[in-house]
């Protein structure tokens, strides 16, 4: 196991603990003690966990994994729900992304969708234009469209949050306040029946509830493990979340509560 396998597992075990014992950790990682307390320092100085006696603690209450350790978390549901979310967007549709690993497979669903529509037809992007639009706030989204001939990417100013390459506050606000979406996809930290879709991080929120409001269509994809659960910062009520996708480990009472709601729910 590399050191970046083993950085990605403990904070796993520390996102869904709160807490790792270095033993126990030793034990499930089969790697020596040793080891492990030196992840655990290195993992420290990156502000990534705070280290106790025989172990760590996650810095506070709502713990937020940075985005390059979530990705490898729930990987072949997110990749699924990413192709259907990707299935919904009609050829010249204005889409937003926010930012996130699910959004993100979202993105390279997209990418792979409208470059194979045009391969099949024989039409180079210049000939005809972009065959999307794509407005995001969040950085690696960019990045990865930018060089994607099919797509015209549009994103965001603001200033970015290094955890999650989210672009935040008035300058991204100013942007989506001058645009219009069809359709925004939206990645989420937690979805509560009553509360709504929610995120960790209130600036983050606030942005990703200026993409609900430009857009004629809400969706919102998660996997399923986020379901039931509450974060700090509520982004939108469900009245205005159109369709949830989301995978087959949805368990039967949330999928009925959610219905009640009035959201569409399509499991993968």
């Amino acid at each position: 196991m590399s050191k970046h396998e083993r950085w990605n597992a403990l904070l796993e075990l520390l996102a869904s603990a709160g807490k790792v014992e270095v033993e126990e950790a030793a034990a499930t990682l089969d790697v020596s003690a040793a080891t492990i307390r030196r992840d655990l320092d290195e993992l420290a100085e990156q502000r990534l966990l705070v280290r106790t006696r025989g172990g760590a603690v996650a810095h506070g209450v709502s713990y937020e994994l940075p985005l390059r350790y979530k990705s490898g978390r729930h990987a072949a549901e997110k990749a699924r729900i990413a192709a259907a979310a990707a299935e919904l967007i009609a050829p010249g549709e204005v889409v937003g992304l926010n930012g996130g690993t699910t959004t993100t497979e979202v993105a390279r669903a997209l990418a792979l969708r409208f470059a194979g529509e045009r391969a099949e037809t024989g039409t180079p992007a210049a000939a005809s234009g972009p065959a999307l639009t794509v407005v995001t706030n969040a950085l690696n989204i960019a990045a990865e469209l930018a060089v994607r001939p099919q797509i015209k990417i549009v994103t965001t100013g603001g200033v970015a949050r290094p955890q999650t390459y989210e672009l935040v506050g008035p300058l991204a606000a100013g942007v989506l306040g001058e645009v219009v979406l069809d359709t925004v996809v939206l990645g989420v930290d937690g979805i509560d029946p009553e509360l709504g879709a929610m995120a960790h991080q209130e600036e983050e929120a606030s942005i990703s509830r200026l993409f609900a409001e430009r857009a004629s269509r809400v969706v919102v994809v998660t996997d399923a493990s986020k379901l039931g659960r509450r974060a700090f910062a509520r982004i939108c009520g469900l009245d205005r979340v159109d369709l949830l996708v989301t995978d087959t480990g949805l368990d039967a009472g949330t999928a009925d509560r959610l219905t009640e709601a009035g959201v569409r729910v399509h499991t993968v």
